[in-house]
């Protein structure tokens, strides 16, 4: 098991590398990715949802999502129905930087699937949900009310 785990932390050393170096240019880090993430893939997310996803402290989100509105990348709008539930939208220049991140973590994992042949995407998918602690799993599943849409889709 250890050489799975010491593979598992350079794969994602290198997984996330991939955009660390493209976040760089922003002033971003790993935290304004995964924000900027689930914010693209969940148009119209609350705050308390992205909490619940990312499992972070309120004050850890607040300095993150501050920067992201700041330099537009992400807007905070009042919900629809309940005007103190605060929804976040990627704006024009949040989805195209979502985008370009999605690009460079979807190149590394196609030409790994793609070295694994045709049992290989099923098979990744199986071992990565397994690996997801499955009350959390659940979760997040009822989380998603809709399908997430794919990184550059219009809301």
């Amino acid at each position: 098991m250890y050489e799975l785990i010491e593979l598992f932390f350079f794969a994602y050393r290198d997984f996330v590398g991939d955009a660390d170096r493209l976040l760089e240019a922003y002033g971003f880090g790993r935290a304004h990715h995964r924000v900027l993430y689930f914010v693209s893939r969940r148009p119209g997310l609350t705050i308390a949802e992205l909490l619940e996803i990312l499992r972070i402290t309120k004050q850890s989100l607040n300095r993150v999502l501050r920067e992201l509105v700041d330099k537009n990348f992400v807007e905070i709008r009042a919900g629809a129905l309940d005007r103190r539930r605060r929804q976040l939208y990627a704006t024009p220049d949040g989805e195209r930087l979502a985008l370009r991140l999605a690009q460079v973590q979807t190149r590394r994992f196609a030409l790994a699937l793609e070295q694994l042949g045709d049992w290989g995407e099923e098979s990744a998918l199986a071992f990565l949900t397994a690996m997801i602690d499955p009350q959390k799993r659940a979760s997040d599943a009822l989380s998603r009310q809709e399908p997430p849409k794919r990184a550059g889709q219009a809301q």
